[in-house]
């Protein structure tokens, strides 16, 4: 078991190294649409890429979920066919969100072992997932 500082330390060097490994700018938060995001998740058990929804406004939140509900079926048969789908998900914080995942199990940060395939699932499946928004972005976006 890790002292917080020692897995902090760990968690420093595994996002620099994943840098190193796969150098380049995503998309993330940079989206245009407010609290619209791409994420990056890893703890000891899991590691999941992930589209979270969180707008204020529920109304725009499930417009924008039902957007990408609509292109399901290109987004799983040309991109990443292995995505779990949720409307409504409560975050830790009771706070209620949308969001879209593709996760593997059993991998975990603090053993280096597994960096390498961590950083390979990232890769493949956030670059997945940014090739679809930049193709259907201006769809996604049109809500109003």
């Amino acid at each position: 078991m890790y002292s917080k500082q020692e897995a902090q330390q760990i968690k420093r060097e595994f996002w620099v190294a994943f840098a190193e490994k796969y150098p380049r700018k995503w998309i993330l938060y940079d989206t245009k649409i407010k609290d619209f995001s791409f994420k990056f998740y890893v703890e000891n058990k899991k590691i999941q890429v992930l589209i979270d929804i969180e707008h204020r406004n529920e109304d725009k939140r499930l417009a924008y979920f039902e957007k990408l509900e609509a292109l399901k079926t290109i987004l799983e048969e040309e991109f990443i066919s292995d995505l779990v789908f949720e409307k409504n998900f409560t975050l830790e914080s009771g706070k209620t969100i949308s969001r879209i995942w593709t996760e593997k199990t059993g991998l975990g940060f603090s053993n280096r072992n597994n960096w390498d395939a961590i950083f390979d699932f990232f890769y493949e499946k956030m670059n997945a997932l940014e090739l679809f928004y930049l193709e259907y972005d201006e769809f996604i976006k049109d809500v109003e």
